[in-house]
């Protein structure tokens, strides 16, 4: 408890005499921490004993934490394109990373509908839209939605491109954005300096936009030796064991913390609206989200639920947001809100989380549902999606209130949960809730229709037999 007394206490800035502007003459400036891979349970401060995260703990304890936080998508490149557009997947049309019929074709009962790798250039993108309205605009590390963030909006980019992973967390990186460091310079460290001299050099008479997306803790696994060793040495459980993974985490945490670190001695920490979350749930054969079930590419819980914490002093503190559910989706809306930029000519699936961050609750969203889409399969299995062959075979998924819907396109059934009793998702209640099931269904099937949802096409005639259950 000292320590993290201690790190939060060193994060908070002195702003008196000075001060590298006054936070009334301009707009907050905005850094975006978009976390690879790091599951809902992989943070010390919600729920593991095996990992450390102490920055990104004290960051919890001081900010706004939403329990039931979403992603737009169980994997990597649809979840960024959600976050990035504010659009569903129906409308930039990214399902997956790389083709929708991933797995074997005799196992794939339906075809799939093609998916978009890229976004077209022009697409309306969160960066573009702060940068045309003033702000100075930077990435630092993955992009993946586009071949080139500098046609999206940003001014500086550190490492990005169309790569979902890096080659090497160690330099030589084979990152053609990134210049080499001397051998052996750790990925995780390089980009956190990166983004701190950008911040510390940005000009101080324009707010900036940062948007901090480090490849960690995305494979491969790699981290320093000295950590490895470490985590060797220290109790394990069942659920966290990976010894190079958490000492992954423990340098992504440690940038993250120098990323704060370079707001407090810039001077800027107390006109800087910060947000921390990550692109989806963690990998299962990695990290065990437990309670919640399975993880990366599935759509229940372990997949699509995420951290998220939103952070500015004096404005947005020390408050947990446990019924209400929201969604990365929410973030585009929000910081224009935020920035005070007209969004009436955007079209956007979220909803600004301005009056929840200000007052603990907002009324307009305490009933509304959330959607995913996905007319494709990923391959990768295990015990606790729907079968060991395919982490999710096409879908679509409704949450509204204490209850979710999944529809499955192979053989039209439905999966119902409460999540608020159920949150493991162990007991499917379709058949004895079946006016539930109608009322969700029905609200799925007009979602589907106003966002223009593709659908499977028909059945693969390279299916061989029945379905592994």
């Amino acid at each position: 408890m000292k320590n993290k007394v201690f790190l939060f206490s060193s994060l908070l800035p002195c702003l008196g005499t000075g001060s590298f502007v006054s936070a009334q003459n301009i707009r907050p400036n905005i850094v975006l921490i978009n976390i690879d891979d790091l599951g809902w349970t992989d943070l010390s401060c919600n729920g593991s004993s095996f990992y450390e995260t102490p920055f990104i703990d004290s960051l919890r304890e001081a900010g706004v934490w939403f329990q039931q936080a979403y992603a737009g998508a169980p994997n990597s490149a649809p979840s960024r394109a959600c976050m990035l557009t504010g659009q569903n997947t129906p409308r930039h049309g990214i399902f997956t990373v790389g083709t929708s019929d991933r797995g074997k074709s005799a196992d794939r009962k339906l075809l799939t509908v093609p998916n978009r790798t890229s976004l077209p250039q022009g697409y309306q993108l969160l960066p573009q839209v702060l940068h045309d309205a003033g702000y100075q605009t930077f990435h630092v590390g993955k992009w993946h939605v586009t071949d080139n963030p500098l046609q999206g909006g940003i001014d500086v980019n550190v490492g990005g491109n169309h790569a979902g992973h890096p080659r090497s967390y160690f330099s030589p990186y084979r990152n053609p954005n990134l210049s080499d460091g001397e051998k052996g310079e750790f990925l995780c460290d390089r980009l956190g300096k990166e983004a701190a001299a950008l911040i510390k050099g940005a000009d101080a008479n324009r707010p900036f936009f940062l948007y901090f997306a480090p490849y960690a803790v995305h494979t491969p696994l790699q981290a320093k030796a000295e950590l490895i060793e470490k985590y060797k040495h220290k109790p394990h459980t069942e659920a966290h064991s990976n010894p190079v993974y958490a000492a992954l985490i423990q340098s992504m945490d440690e940038n993250v913390g120098r990323v704060l670190t370079a707001l407090r001695e810039s001077g800027r920490w107390e006109n800087t609206l910060i947000i921390f979350t990550t692109d989806n749930g963690g990998v299962y054969d990695i990290s065990r989200q437990w309670p919640l079930r399975a993880g990366k590419g599935s759509f229940y819980e372990g997949g699509l639920r995420v951290p998220f914490i939103v952070y500015q002093q004096g404005k947005f503190e020390k408050k947990t947001i446990a019924d209400l559910m929201v969604s990365q989706l929410d973030i585009f809306p929000t910081l224009l809100d935020v920035a005070g930029i007209d969004k009436k000519n955007l079209v956007l699936d979220g909803k600004s989380l301005m009056h929840v961050l200000k007052n603990g609750k907002d009324k307009r969203l305490e009933n509304r549902p959330l959607f995913w889409h996905f007319p494709a399969y990923l391959e990768g299995g295990n015990e606790e999606t729907t079968d060991r062959l395919f982490r999710t075979r096409p879908v679509s998924v409704v949450r509204k209130g204490d209850w979710k819907l999944i529809l499955n396109y192979e053989d039209h059934s439905y999966e119902l949960y409460n999540v608020a009793r159920d949150l493991s998702e162990k007991r499917e209640v379709a058949a004895s809730h079946p006016k539930q099931v109608k009322k969700l269904s029905a609200l799925l099937e007009r979602w589907k229709k106003e966002l223009g949802a593709p659908l499977p096409p028909g059945l693969n005639r390279e299916y061989k037999g029945k379905l592994e259950k």
